[in-house]
């Protein structure tokens, strides 16, 4: 059984203890409860110590995410619903808009869950900004199930 993991890159518009920007990571900690109450994450990595990479960087405060669900179908329930759709519609209070060529998330599937890291998190997104969607990574709009094959989310 594969697992599908999603990398998420943003810039906070305001430094991390700004009071507006605690707003955000309140919200987080909401959206990350409701995705464990899922029982469909299975891993969330924590991004301390991390060194940011070029993507990551910009006028903005970086934030990155990076988990691993169990399907692919639930990842796309979960990220346009509840407390994640409600974050968000509300992004642009907290979040730098993007440049034109700026994506904000990559997907991918893996075999293991020990597969996946911050390092490949990098690899996928940089290998998507070069080469579009691809089985290797993509996005929600042009998305691939775990054997390589188009797929379409609903």
């Amino acid at each position: 059984m594969a697992f599908v993991s999603i990398y998420t890159v943003g810039r906070l518009n305001h430094p991390y203890d700004h009071p507006v920007s605690r707003g955000f990571y309140e919200m987080g900690y909401k959206v990350m409860l409701q995705a464990s109450v899922t029982g469909q994450l299975i891993k969330e990595f924590s991004s301390d110590g991390l060194t940011f990479p070029e993507e990551a960087k910009g006028k903005g405060y970086p934030v990155l995410i990076l988990t691993v669900w169990e399907s692919l179908q639930s990842l796309f329930r979960f990220t346009y619903s509840g407390k994640h759709s409600q974050a968000l519609r509300n992004r642009s209070r907290w979040i730098e808009p993007y440049q034109e060529k700026h994506l904000s998330y990559v997907v991918w599937w893996t075999e293991k869950v020990t597969d996946v890291s911050w390092e490949e998190a990098f690899k996928r997104y940089n290998y998507y900004t070069q080469h579009g969607s691809t089985p290797f990574a993509f996005d929600f709009k042009n998305a691939f199930d775990e054997k390589g094959e188009v797929c379409m989310l609903k």
